[in-house]
């Protein structure tokens, strides 16, 4: 259920985090900071300590190069990889037919990251709000055969009453009561994400900047359990 979110920029500090945290968690999200950093290596890292890799790439470009870069994800021991919605069909398409290859691994599309706000739709000329825009992007990627979508906690609620029960709801901007939201707008509390529906929630620098990353995971999956059990 968490994934957390490996920000940092050297294999040094990621094991660090890692070997904290290992006891309490299952997945890990590689995105694009470690990975332009510290290339595959990283990947390795974490499948050799039999950990689920949650890679963050969303890819948005023509449909041969995704296609090609799903299949090396794959090559790499990937398990998710993602995708942006706003890609098209197609494109969404030729990721989950290129993810075919290998069985374990699941294609997840973004819809609107959890950085944009209303205001910053408009600027781009989309009209739509963000839960529309979220809602129109998720059932596209779910016509397109992706096994799930990535979504903020506000917009969870609606989606998983209009997806098929398989698809994934994979839920980034989860903050603990009491943190900064940074840079992110649309947030929750791992509580709230749970019981809207989410698959899974991503956390990243409650935990990675903690003072004890061990600790706070714990503390996490905690409220997991509080909110998957009341």
């Amino acid at each position: 259920m968490l994934i957390v979110a490996l920000d940092v920029f050297t294999a040094t500090e990621m094991k660090e985090i890692v070997e904290s945290t290992k006891a309490e968690v299952t997945t890990y999200k590689v995105g694009l900071q470690l990975l332009t950093s510290e290339g595959p290596e990283v990947i390795r890292y974490l499948k050799d300590l039999g950990k689920t890799v949650f890679l963050d790439l969303k890819l948005h470009e023509i449909s041969n190069s995704v296609s090609s870069a799903v299949k090396s994800a794959g090559k790499h021991g990937v398990d998710m990889v993602t995708v942006h919605a706003s890609g098209g069909q197609k494109m969404m398409e030729s990721a989950v037919e290129a993810a075919s290859e290998f069985p374990n691994m699941k294609v997840l599309a973004l819809t609107v990251v959890t950085g944009l706000n209303e205001q910053d739709l408009l600027d781009i000329g989309v009209e739509r709000s963000i839960q529309d825009q979220a809602i129109k992007l998720a059932q596209l990627a779910e016509r397109s055969g992706c096994h799930g979508v990535i979504a903020s906690p506000q917009e969870t609620k609606a989606l998983r009453l209009l997806l098929a029960k398989h698809m994934l709801i994979v839920t980034p901007g989860v903050r603990p009561i009491g943190s900064d939201v940074q840079d992110q707008h649309r947030v929750g509390t791992p509580v709230h994400a749970v019981r809207s529906g989410a698959s899974y929630i991503i956390v990243g620098r409650p935990i990675v900047q903690a003072k004890d990353p061990g600790k706070s995971a714990r503390e996490i999956n905690q409220q997991i359990r509080l909110a998957e059990n009341t």
